[in-house]
């Protein structure tokens, strides 16, 4: 079940200085019951007295209501001499995670204790003035993409943020809107005219591993049918299938995944990619969210890429792409396949199978 249709901040921070914002109140008001605490510095908050795993858990119940000066940041695709991956633009007016409880995201890490909370930033004139100005200056095609530092749509029932993004992307030719999410919190779409400048990709995976690994996601039968009815709703749809976690009987859940996938509605697009996690993540996550944890650790990973993660064996990740390229293709012979943050030595071994330059967060 989706929870993020039902959550309820515990506690709320406010910036003062934007307490007069017009989205302020209407945002409070949805959440009477929440202790609300007014804030004069939003980078001085008080610190939890708690141990990190306790933040992390806690910090998906805290609010923060405050602007930011930088909406947009650049990806460069470069994460060291190995892994392949194409650049992009980082769109964030919701920053510092999201109200799932996914074991194995690098932003539970990243933020730990010292950012805990989910923020929006609610000065959203800049974050169109600065969409604006790379627009006009580009040449060419470029992506914002809005799910790399968040769920894109987990929290749109409070934001409105699409309301307000898909109207103002259509007004460019060359610049697009990319939304990844976990999500069925499709309401706000379905009220929209879908437009070629939005993409919507939905993070698949097995019943298995959202069962036991993304925790208070929607699970998968909610997230085909909310890309069904966007696809019929005349928005660009594809899939991610990321990460792939092998679990004892993970050729069985996969298979199971695409034929119930593919036969539901055709996604432009299919991007595969497989676990990876920070050394140190294993720790927190461990401590945070144990047996499970433990049991997705629990692998024999290895540090073979350049952006220092840790992976399955080269040999483990092409039996997987393989297998769920050749279920895919007895679907569907034409959607365009591709890997997500993969080495240069597996893209070399799949390269009659996949495309590099029709991958989710790619423009064609």
């Amino acid at each position: 079940m989706d929870t993020a249709k039902s959550f309820k901040p515990k506690t709320i921070f406010l910036l003062q200085e934007i307490s007069e914002h017009p989205e302020v109140q209407r945002i409070l008001n949805l959440f009477p019951s929440a202790n609300l605490q007014i804030m004069k510095h939003q980078l001085k908050l008080p610190t939890p007295d708690m141990s990190l795993p306790q933040a992390l858990l806690a910090g998906k119940r805290t609010l923060m209501i405050g602007k930011s000066s930088s909406f947009v940041g650049h990806f460069n695709g470069i994460l060291g001499n190995n892994i392949r991956c194409h650049s992009y633009y980082k769109l964030v007016p919701v920053s510092n995670g999201c109200p799932y409880y996914c074991i194995y995201c690098y932003l539970a890490y990243v933020y730990r204790k010292f950012l805990p909370f989910i923020k929006i930033n609610i000065n959203y004139e800049t974050m169109f003035r600065q969409i604006r100005k790379i627009a006009d200056r580009s040449d060419g095609n470029i992506s914002f993409n809005m799910g790399e530092m968040l769920d894109s749509i987990a929290l749109d029932h409070i934001t409105n943020l699409t309301r307000k993004l898909i109207p103002f992307f259509s007004q460019f030719p060359n610049a697009y809107l990319m939304l990844l999410t976990k999500s069925s919190n499709i309401n706000n779409l379905l009220q929209i005219k879908p437009n070629k400048q939005t993409v919507l990709s939905w993070s698949l995976n097995s019943n298995h591993a959202i069962r036991q690994y993304e925790l208070g996601t929607a699970d998968i039968d909610e997230r085909i049918e909310a890309a069904k009815k966007c696809k019929q709703h005349g928005y660009r749809i594809r899939f991610r299938i990321d990460p792939g976690i092998l679990d004892p009987d993970w050729q069985a859940d996969y298979a199971e995944l695409i034929h119930k996938s593919l036969s539901a509605t055709k996604p432009e697009n299919i991007t595969l990619g497989m676990l990876r996690l920070l050394p140190g993540h294993f720790k927190l996550a461990k401590d945070t969210y144990g047996r499970r944890a433990r049991e997705l650790c629990n692998m024999n990973f290895v540090k073979d890429a350049s952006d220092h993660k840790l992976r399955y064996p080269t040999k483990n990740r092409i039996e997987f792409y393989d297998f769920l390229i050749d279920q895919i293709r007895s679907h569907d012979k034409d959607v365009s396949i591709s890997l997500c943050r993969e080495t240069q030595q597996v893209w070399n071994i799949l390269k009659n199978r996949c495309e590099p330059h029709k991958c989710n967060c790619m423009i064609w």
